[in-house]
């Protein structure tokens, strides 16, 4: 049996790609999008017909909705390779408004649903800013089900557990970045891998952390950058694994046992955590790590929203 195959065992297997033609050879259960897989995806000459027919019949509609309708396109494509569930993401310029993040995440449901989605195989991306949180909360009490993206800290992850949402991303290899910079030359990568990688510590923190509470919501570790980080999380709920490193683990042989379990993180000693909006914003400011990584990443996401834009334009 190879890796991946083993990983399948215990752990519910995603492929972080826009790029739908690679999805069957590596059988996923889910697919996680964003807007830089999509603009990545999108400039592949394969592509280019489902851009321009797209663009063709939705022209005359404001801008934003045919990005929504381009982004339910290529999820309609992903759900009919896979039978689980895609993540769409909201436009990462409304991360700072609850309201705004409320109605455009309704209206990609609805365009799902006019395609003959059910509501239950779409998750809906948002950034675990405070405004985030509070509009996934929204959206799970009318049964939108949410994926909080961009997520570096405990506290972000604390919060999306009071807030009841469907499922988490940390970012293992984006908090992993931070601190290999940080530490520049001192930094010894033997030392750090594995369990001691930074990014493999936090997801193992906040797994344990809702396993011991019995909070339902899903942990996906995402954004990996070598095959050591996603073995060492192997037992989490979910793991979101660009194509890339899907083909290393399918490559390998290597024995996998899972390194993260429900039944120990019960019996752990851990203490009640929680956070009002005034507690959350503290802890994530404390963060250095997470306040910069957050920032960075609505940054990035919000620019390549930008270069979708020009390339419908240009369509």
């Amino acid at each position: 049996m190879n890796q991946l195959d083993a990983l399948k065992q215990f752990t519910t297997v995603v492929a972080d790609t826009g790029d739908f033609k690679q999805l069957a050879q590596f059988q996923p259960q889910d697919a996680t999008t964003n807007p830089s897989l999509i603009l990545k995806a999108v400039q592949k000459p394969e592509y280019a017909p489902l851009l321009q027919s797209t663009v063709a019949q939705w022209k005359d509609r404001p801008m934003d909705e045919v990005i929504d309708r381009l982004l339910v396109r290529f999820g309609c494509e992903i759900l009919a390779t896979i039978p689980g569930r895609v993540s769409t993401e909201v436009d990462a310029r409304l991360s700072f408004d609850t309201s705004a993040t409320v109605t455009r995440a309704e209206r990609i449901i609805e365009l799902y649903q006019a395609q003959g989605i059910h509501i239950d195989r779409v998750l809906i991306k948002v950034a675990a800013t405070w405004e985030g949180i509070k509009a996934a909360e929204k959206l799970e009490q009318r049964g939108i089900h949410t994926n909080l993206t961009l997520l570096f800290s405990f506290c972000q992850a604390v919060a999306c557990g009071q807030a009841r949402v469907q499922l988490i991303s940390p970012f293992v290899g984006r908090i992993y970045d931070w601190y290999k910079k940080q530490a520049g030359a001192s930094w010894d990568e033997a030392a750090r891998s594995g369990a001691n990688d930074p990014g493999v510590q936090s997801v193992t923190q906040i797994y344990n952390h809702y396993k011991h509470f019995g909070i339902a919501t899903e942990v996906m570790g995402a954004s990996f950058r070598n095959v050591g980080q996603i073995t060492a999380l192997a037992g989490c709920d979910l793991l979101t694994i660009a194509p890339e490193l899907l083909a290393q683990l399918a490559a390998s042989d290597a024995p996998l046992q899972p390194a993260l379990h429900a039944e120990a993180a019960r019996a752990m000693p851990l203490p009640a955590v929680q956070y009002d909006e005034a507690g959350f914003r503290f802890a994530l400011n404390e963060d250095a790590m997470a306040t910069e990584k957050l920032a960075e990443g609505i940054r990035s996401f919000a620019a390549d929203a930008v270069k979708l834009e020009k390339l419908i334009e240009a369509a």
